[in-house]
C-alpha cells in the first residue's frame, strides 16, 4: 500500500526501524533488494557528534544512490545543533529526519535527549519546531507510550507536536521502564492514532509476521508498521507483509539455500563498507540471527563466532551443509525407526528449514536496555 509522508511518497506503509548497531547500510540493501520496506532509518546519531563531523557519526550515515528513501535518526537536545544537524542531513539527500523520544540510556536521557524528552513537552515542542520550520524535508519522531506506567504522556505529546509541523508519529507500545519486556500495548498505541488529527501514526512493536502487522494496523487504527527486530529475525518480513496485506495470502517460507545466498550477499556488502576484518567481527552477530532459521544451527553458531575472512566464511558454510545434512538425515531416520507404521510416511516428508517464532529476542548491544 502507498504511503505518503507529507510531501514524501513512498511505495508501501512499511518501515525498517533504527536498530542500534544493526540497520546500517549493509542491512539497509539486504531489505531494500528482498523488497516490501517503503522507508528505511538509520541507527540513532548524535547531533553534536554530526556537526563536528566524528568519524563514527558519519559511518552512521554512510549511503549510496540505491539507499533511497532514507530516513536519519537524531537525537540530542539543544535545539541549534538538532536543527543545524538536519539541515546538514537535507543538503546530503536525506529524504526525513527522525527524532529520537525514546531512547532509556541514562547518557542520552540525562542531557534530556531519548526519553526524557517525553518529560518536558514545552522544552520539546519548542525544539521541534525550529526543525519543521527550517526544513523542507518532513521532520517525524518516535516516542514511546511514555516513561512509566504512572507517566503516560504519547497521546498529549503528540497533538503537541502535530501543532508544530511533524510529518509523522511513531509509536512503540511500551514505556521506557518497560525497555522490551511484557507485550506491546495496542490500546496505548490506538489512544495515540486517536490523539492526532491530521498525521498519520506508526505503529512499532512486536510485529514478528504479517498476521501481527495486520494486527497492529486494524487494532491501533495507524497508518503505518515500523519493524525493528522482526526485520532482522527475518529480511524477508516487508516482502511478505506488503504481499499478505495486499491478498491476504501467506507467501512460502524462503528455502534454506535462498537464505544461505542473502547471508553471503550480505557478508560481502559488510567486507565493502567496513572493511574484511571489521565487517568479518561484525557479521559473527549477524550470523547467528540468520541461523535462528536454519534449524539445527549448533555446529554453524559454534564456527561462525571465529569468522575472521570471506574464504573462511565459504568453508564454514561448506561445512556446515554436510553436517546439517547428516544431520536431518540421521533425524528422519530416527523417526521413522520408532513411529508407528501408519505414521511412518509422514515422518518421512521434509524437515521444514525452521519453526517460526513468535517471540524475538533483543539483539545484544545498546538495543538491550530499549
Amino acid at each position: 500500500m502507498a504511503f505518503r509522508l507529507h510531501n514524501l511518497e513512498l511505495d508501501s506503509n512499511l518501515f525498517l526501524a533504527p536498530l542500534a548497531g544493526y540497520t546500517n547500510l549493509p542491512f539497509r540493501m539486504i531489505i531494500r533488494e528482498i523488497g516490501g520496506a517503503g522507508l528505511c532509518t538509520t541507527d540513532l546519531v548524535n547531533a553534536r557528534s554530526l556537526l563536528e563531523k566524528n568519524r563514527k557519526a558519519l559511518k552512521l550515515i554512510e549511503t549510496c544512490p540505491e539507499d533511497r528513501p532514507l530516513a536519519v535518526q537524531l537525537f540530542g537536545s539543544v535545539p541549534g545543533e538538532m536543527r543545524d544537524a538536519a539541515l546538514f542531513l537535507e543538503s546530503q539527500g536525506v529524504a526525513a529526519i527522525d527524532i529520537n523520544m525514546g531512547c532509556p540510556v541514562r547518557k542520552v536521557c540525562r542531557v534530556g535527549g531519548g526519553s526524557a524528552m517525553m518529560t518536558e513537552h514545552d522544552k520539546t515542542a519548542h525544539l521541534v519546531k525550529i526543525m519543521v520550520d527550517a526544513l523542507k524535508i518532513p521532520v517525524t519522531c518516535k516516542m514511546r507510550l511514555g516513561w512509566d506506567d504512572t507517566q503516560i504522556t504519547a497521546p498529549d505529546l503528540a497533538r503537541r507536536l502535530e501543532d508544530v509541523g511533524v510529518a509523522a508519529i511513531t509509536v512503540h507500545g511500551r514505556t521506557r521502564e518497560q525497555g522490551f519486556s511484557g507485550r506491546v500495548n495496542l490500546a496505548g498505541i490506538r489512544a495515540v492514532a486517536q490523539a492526532v488529527k491530521r498525521i498519520p501514526v506508526v505503529g512499532n512493536g512486536d510485529v514478528t509476521s504479517p498476521e501481527a502487522a495486520r494486527m497492529m494496523l486494524q487494532e491501533t487504527g495507524c497508518a503505518a508498521v515500523s519493524i525493528g527486530r522482526g526485520a532482522f529475525y527475518n529480511p524477508w518480513i516487508f516482502r511478505h507483509t506488503q504481499h499478505f496485506l495486499e491478498t491476504g495470502e501467506s507467501l512460502p517460507e524462503p528455502e534454506f539455500e535462498e537464505r544461505i545466498a542473502v547471508m553471503v550477499r550480505h557478508l560481502d556488502r559488510m567486507i565493502e563498507v567496513f572493511g574484511v576484518q571489521t565487517g568479518c567481527q561484525m557479521f559473527r552477530k549477524v550470523a547467528t540471527w540468520y541461523s535462528k532459521r536454519f534449524g539445527p544451527a549448533a555446529e554453524f553458531n559454534r564456527r561462525v563466532t571465529a569468522l575472521h575472512s570471506r574464504a573462511h566464511f565459504d568453508e564454514i558454510v561448506q561445512h556446515y551443509r554436510q553436517w546439517r545434512s547428516a544431520f536431518l538425515d540421521e533425524h528422519q531416520r530416527l523417526r521413522a525407526q520408532y513411529a508407528a507404521p501408519a505414521l511412518q510416511a509422514s515422518f518421512m516428508q521434509p524437515e521444514p528449514a525452521v519453526a517460526r517464532r513468535e517471540a524475538i529476542p533483543v539483539p545484544k548491544g545498546p538495543n538491550e536496555l530499549w
